[in-house]
C-alpha cells in the first residue's frame, strides 16, 4: 500500500476508534508498534540495554532446547525516563528432536521452520557487546536457557521485568505481557520471541498508571538494590501450592545439595520473606533456610543455586 494512502487509512481508523471510545460502550485496543526513537536529553547519561526472549521445547532448562532467540537493543537514561529502541536480532534453531505439539500450537513454530537452522554464537556475542544490562520478562526462565546456549550471557547482569515492577500496585490485573499491553490499550501477536521483546520494551517505556514513572525507571531502581536468594529445604509437602503461588520454584538436588524451594527477594522484603517461611511454612522459629546475598551477575542465574 502506498505510504500516503496507508497514513490516511490509519487516520480514518483512529477517528472511528475515538467515536467508539467516547460512546462509553466500547474499549478499543490498538496494535502495538515500536514508536520512533526520540532524541536523548542532552545532559542524560546513556547506557545500552538488551531485551531477550526465547521460545523453547519445554520449561526445563536442563533438558529442553531453545527454538528461537530474539534480542532487542535499546538506549536508556540512567533514571529510566528515556528509552529508545536501536536494533533487533532474531534467529531460530533446530532442537534436534520433534517439537511438542502444544509448543507448536502456542508459538506457531514448526519443525519445517527450524530444520537445519542454528544460532550464530559470534553474532550473538557481537550483538551483546557493550550492553550494560540484559532484561527478560521472567529472567529466571530465559537466563538459564541462554547461559546453557552461550557463556556470554553469564557475563552480563540481568534484571526481570516480570518481578521487579509491582504491576499489581500499578493497577494491572496480571503481570502477563499480553495483560500489561491490554491494560495500556494495546495488543500484539504474542508467543513469538521478537514480538514479545518489542511489546515488553514498549510497555516499560510508558508511564505507569499510578506512579507516573516509566516501568523501566522502577525496574532499574530495583535492579540496583541488593538482592537475596532463599533456599527452603525440607518443607512440608502440603505447603508446595502455597510456595508456588508466592513465586517459589522447586530446584532438584545436585550432588550433596538437597532439593529446595527457591526464590529471590530484595533487601526491603528479605525479613518479611523469612518470616513467611518461619510462620506459615515451617511453623518453627529456626527452620532450615539458606540465605545468600547475590552479586549483580548472579541474579536469576543457575549459578546462584
Amino acid at each position: 500500500m502506498i505510504p500516503e494512502v496507508a497514513d490516511r487509512r490509519r487516520e480514518d481508523l483512529d477517528e472511528l476508534a475515538a467515536v467508539l471510545e467516547t460512546s462509553g460502550e466500547y474499549r478499543v485496543l490498538r496494535r502495538l508498534r515500536l514508536r520512533p526513537a526520540p532524541a536523548p536529553p542532552h545532559d542524560a547519561r546513556i547506557r545500552r540495554g538488551v531485551f531477550v526472549d526465547v521460545e523453547t521445547t519445554g520449561l526445563d532448562s536442563a533438558v529442553d532446547e531453545i527454538l528461537e532467540l530474539a534480542m532487542l537493543t535499546f538506549d536508556y537514561s540512567m533514571d529510566g525516563s528515556f528509552v529508545a529502541p536501536v536494533g533487533s536480532f532474531n534467529q531460530m534453531r533446530d532442537p534436534g528432536r520433534p517439537i511438542p505439539p502444544d509448543v507448536t500450537r502456542l508459538t506457531g513454530i514448526t519443525h519445517e521452520m527450524v530444520a537445519g537452522r542454528h544460532i550464530d554464537g559470534s553474532a550473538v556475542e557481537a550483538f551483546l557487546d557493550g550492553a550494560a544490562l540484559v532484561i527478560a520478562h521472567n529472567a529466571s526462565f530465559d537466563r538459564r536457557f541462554c547461559e546453557r546456549l552461550l557463556p556470554v550471557f553469564a557475563a552480563k547482569p540481568w534484571a526481570c521485568s516480570l518481578r521487579e515492577v509491582d504491576w499489581t500496585a500499578e493497577g494491572f490485573e496480571s503481570a502477563r505481557l499480553s495483560s500489561l499491553a491490554a491494560g495500556l490499550g494495546l495488543f500484539f501477536d504474542g508467543h513469538r520471541a521478537l514480538h514479545d521483546c518489542e511489546a515488553a520494551l514498549d510497555v516499560l517505556s510508558r508511564p505507569l498508571p499510578h506512579s507516573g514513572r516509566t516501568g523501566l525507571s522502577v525496574l532499574l531502581e530495583s535492579a540496583r538494590r541488593p538482592r537475596w536468594r532463599l533456599r527452603a529445604e525440607a518443607t512440608p509437602f502440603a505447603s508446595r501450592d502455597r510456595l508456588k503461588r508466592r513465586g517459589y520454584r522447586w530446584e532438584a538436588g545436585n550432588g550433596a545439595a538437597r532439593g529446595a524451594w527457591c526464590t529471590e527477594t530484595d533487601e526491603q522484603s528479605f525479613e518479611a520473606e523469612c518470616e513467611f517461611l518461619r510462620s506459615e511454612i515451617y511453623r518453627q522459629p529456626a527452620p532450615p533456610i539458606d540465605a545468600r546475598l547475590l552479586t549483580a551477575y548472579e541474579r536469576y542465574s543457575q549459578r546462584s543455586d
